[in-house]
């Protein structure tokens, strides 16, 4: 499950690394107003230098080309980017790719947009793509809150997925964590009506927060009282499974937004 880092000095010349378990990794909160172009803005992930095995570099190498898209200040032609017009599902901080190409394979009739930062989780999903020719995913390497700021149209998304964001479990540290109200502000706006968000997390505190957080936004409703039970198209991931047998909790937070 989640556990907390010390993180050491940044290596400029690092490639990005998870600050948690790499299956659960999520990308950058915001102090700042989103819309405006170039708005600077904390990120949640560190520069560090971690392990990428060799598997994972060699999907980089000969398939990033084949599944991924380049960021640029500009919107994205989704039909275009798929070959098909279809509900595009946006994925934040996909980790190693294993829950986002479950649910692919599961949801043929969707497309998948899944952002994360760190290179091997993304050679991870790559081999995956491939090995279980997966052909409605895409991936952008680069800062989630630049992608949806940036490259998706107002009303273009049928939903949102964002499992396990680090929790940056230090109250100092509580302004880097991805679910703030700026950022869900702009999610909701680029949602179509009667799309949702989906957030999971293991750390109860960051749980309240985000209940708070999406409740406060006044475009979106929630989907059950408070907390909603795990939906059968979010696969239990091992790190949940190992932590629920050892007592700890799992919340699950859908909310639409309203038409």
């Amino acid at each position: 499950m989640n556990a907390s880092h010390n993180t050491p000095p940044a290596d400029p010349n690092a490639a990005p690394v998870p600050a948690t378990d790499p299956d659960t990794q999520a990308c950058a909160p915001l102090d700042a107003e989103l819309t405006a172009p170039r708005t600077t803005h904390i990120r949640s992930f560190v520069h560090r230098r971690g392990h990428i095995t060799l598997g994972q570099r060699e999907a980089l190498e000969t398939l990033l080309d084949k599944w991924s898209l380049d960021y640029a200040p500009k919107g994205l032609d989704v039909d275009a980017a798929f070959g098909r017009s279809a509900p595009l599902i946006l994925e934040i901080g996909f980790g190693m790719g294993e829950t986002t190409a479950k649910i692919a394979l599961a949801r043929p009739s969707d497309n998948f947009l899944g952002v994360e930062v760190f290179n091997a989780g993304v050679g991870a999903l790559l081999k995956r793509i491939e090995e279980h020719t997966i052909p409605n995913i895409r991936i952008i390497q680069h800062d989630a809150v630049e992608v949806v700021r940036d490259m998706l149209a107002p009303n273009s998304l049928a939903g949102v997925h964002i499992y396990f964001p680090d929790p940056w479990p230090k109250k100092r540290h509580h302004k880097r964590r991805l679910i703030q109200p700026p950022f869900i502000a702009l999610l909701a706006s680029r949602l179509a009506p009667g799309g949702y968000i989906h957030c999971a997390t293991d750390w109860e505190h960051y749980a309240q927060q985000m209940l708070e957080v999406l409740s406060g936004e006044p475009l979106l409703q929630n989907t059950a009282a408070d907390y909603a039970p795990r939906p059968a198209y979010r696969p239990q991931t091992k790190f949940e499974t190992r932590g629920l047998r050892l007592g700890h909790g799992v919340w699950d937070l859908i909310f639409t937004r309203k038409a």
